[in-house]
């Protein structure tokens, strides 16, 4: 394992660490977003701070406490908080309301689908709105873990206690129950839309091939897995929860059955974030120490965006082009990368 060391690094890899525009957010960012070109980074509490590429920060109120969770779809950002409200906010910084807890429940997870609908939770209820403002509501078994859109058709995956609903909001028929133990804390269909996969409490991912309800069972991880992205045509699932990015191949019909993940960009700290490019085989990881790496898939070439001596990264995010990394540390520490 290496640890970088600002008097050989130059020698052992290259580096861009000069050319990241530094932005100070000012307050914990739990996530970071792209409306056009302008990054969205989505404070803990009460703001979103959207960033243009010069550095101007621009702060936008969108709740009344803590922010629990957010999605984008690049056109706008959808955050429910501890208010008990779904809110949007979109590229002119104009924010909306969508939703208010009857219950003023926290709203905990959210979804987009790329027709416009929006489906979010609040305890073990789930709400879905259609792109043409219908609502309906499904309770299951346990508080809701997380929630996710097919990429095709109008299915959302529910992850609970003990599995996974899969819900046909348009659909009469009662939603389909995948089974495995445990708590399921994420939930991720793969872009192809034969796999779906969970972050478990545990240390480590559950899946499913849909075409058969086959178990995938990916383990082996020293911590929690918070953080997961496909990489650009789904070949590949990149995870966080160890000191490297763990890779699994999802490139075949057995996905990751009976194979080993790749180990990327091993470092002596664990990997806090990842996010993969949107168009080419390269991701970035961010680690527990605050170093950022961008990574080659192929060969596992590093390059090195930001030096270790911080508090973990908790951010990261490309643009739709892929020529803007933004990031931010668990401190609000936070940058811009053009390439």
């Amino acid at each position: 394992m290496k640890e970088f060391d600002p008097a050989e690094n130059s020698a052992s890899i290259v580096s861009v660490t000069d050319r990241v525009r530094p932005v100070k957010i000012g307050m914990p960012v739990t996530s970071v977003h792209f409306l056009g070109e302008r990054a969205a980074f989505v404070g803990a509490e009460e703001k979103v701070f959207l960033v243009s590429g010069e550095g101007e920060i621009s702060p936008v109120a969108v709740h009344g406490g803590g922010i629990l969770c957010a999605a984008s779809d690049g056109m706008r950002i959808v955050m429910g908080g501890d208010d008990g409200k779904l809110v949007a906010l979109n590229a002119k910084s104009e924010v909306a309301l969508i939703a208010t807890d009857a219950k003023r429940r926290w709203i905990d997870n959210v979804a987009l689908h790329s027709d416009g609908a929006v489906a979010w939770s609040a305890g073990k209820t789930v709400f879905i709105r259609s792109g043409k403002g219908e609502e309906k509501s499904l309770d299951v078994p346990s508080t809701v873990g997380g929630l996710a859109f097919a990429p095709k058709g109008l299915r959302l995956a529910v992850a609970h206690y003990n599995g996974v609903t899969l819900w046909f909001p348009n659909m009469t028929a009662k939603p389909e129950f995948l089974e495995w133990g445990g708590s399921h804390l994420g939930v991720v269909f793969s872009p192809d839309n034969k796999f779906l996969v969970t972050a478990m409490h545990e240390p480590a991912l559950h899946g499913w091939r849909l075409a058969d309800n086959r178990h995938m069972r990916m383990s082996g991880y020293p911590g929690r897995v918070r953080s997961i992205s496909w990489s650009a045509g789904g070949k590949a699932l990149a995870t966080s929860g160890a000191d490297t990015v763990i890779l699994w191949p999802f490139g075949s019909k057995d996905g990751p059955m009976g194979k080993e993940p790749a180990m990327l960009a091993p470092l002596q700290a664990r990997v806090s974030m990842v996010a993969c490019h949107p168009k080419q085989d390269i991701l970035a990881a961010g680690y527990s120490d605050g170093t950022i790496l961008m990574v080659r898939i192929d060969d596992g070439a590093e390059i090195l965006v930001r030096r270790n001596g911080s508090a973990p990264v908790a951010a990261l995010a490309w643009n739709a082009k892929g020529t803007l990394l933004a990031f931010a540390a668990e401190d609000g520490d936070a940058g811009l990368l053009e390439l």
